[in-house]
């Protein structure tokens, strides 16, 4: 009996749209500024995705491993949510996607005495370019065969092949690649440069997997405390604070 009013609390409750407290379970790899370890909040989109919880009630819970084994997790429903994603068709058919919370513009990286720009794919043929595996580079990119994509585990193992001559292009984020090399390999920084386009702007966002049977009802009270967080201020302090407004 007391198992049976509780399961009616709960069903009214999510029908009445109450939320209650619980803890989410987040999972992600390392990316200065946005996820860290190391840094203020554990970084930019943690602190802004934590404050969009705390609106709901919820806390979050974050641990720390390399992305393919972050978006496994995911994935198999083991932890609720991916802190940093990016949109691919391929990722829609296994997790659920919240609003977008930041952008990224995703910009090739080349050696500093290389006057390459980027113009279209086209303008990719015959390069051999570092990408990083499982990460969601933009469809038509990973899907063009013009040029050879090498993958590896990592950002700095891209950098050292291209400042090494094994590639001729790599590409990240330039904010997370900037904050990168001035961290870790403050060596490089006069060894490389940015292109001035884009490949693309990606918009930012939680994910869960739709094998989680809690993940329709994370992402809504997500997006619920996220619109607060914009229109009580929070969500611009949280910008200012790190420089991005």
């Amino acid at each position: 009996m007391k198992r049976l009013l509780a399961t009616v609390f709960t069903l009214l409750l999510i029908s009445s749209g109450i939320t209650y407290a619980e803890k989410i379970t987040a999972i992600n790899d390392t990316w200065a500024p946005f996820i860290s370890p190391d840094l203020p909040g554990q970084g930019i989109a943690l602190q802004i995705v934590r404050a969009a919880f705390k609106e709901q009630g919820h806390e979050v819970e974050m641990t720390f491993v390399p992305w393919a084994r972050s978006i496994k997790s995911v994935k198999e429903g083991r932890v609720d949510i991916l802190v940093g994603t990016w949109w691919t068709k391929e990722r829609s058919t296994f997790l659920n996607y919240s609003d977008d919370y930041l952008v990224n513009n995703i910009k090739f990286i080349k050696r500093a005495d290389d006057s390459f720009e980027f113009d279209g794919l086209d303008s990719l043929n015959r390069k051999n370019i570092g990408i990083i595996r499982d990460y969601g580079y933009d469809d038509e990119f990973k899907n063009a065969v013009n040029f050879k994509k090498i993958e590896t585990s990592n950002l700095i193992n891209n950098l050292k092949k291209l400042t090494h001559n094994r590639i001729d292009l790599t590409l990240e984020d330039e904010i997370v690649a900037r904050a990168f090399i001035k961290n870790e390999a403050p060596e490089l920084k006069d060894k490389i440069s940015f292109s001035t386009t884009p490949l693309s702007s990606n918009t930012l966002h939680i994910t869960s997997g739709l094998k989680n049977p809690k993940s329709k009802r994370i992402i809504a009270d997500f997006n619920k405390g996220l619109e607060k967080i914009k229109n009580n201020g929070v969500y611009d302090s949280i910008l200012k604070t790190n420089g991005l407004l």
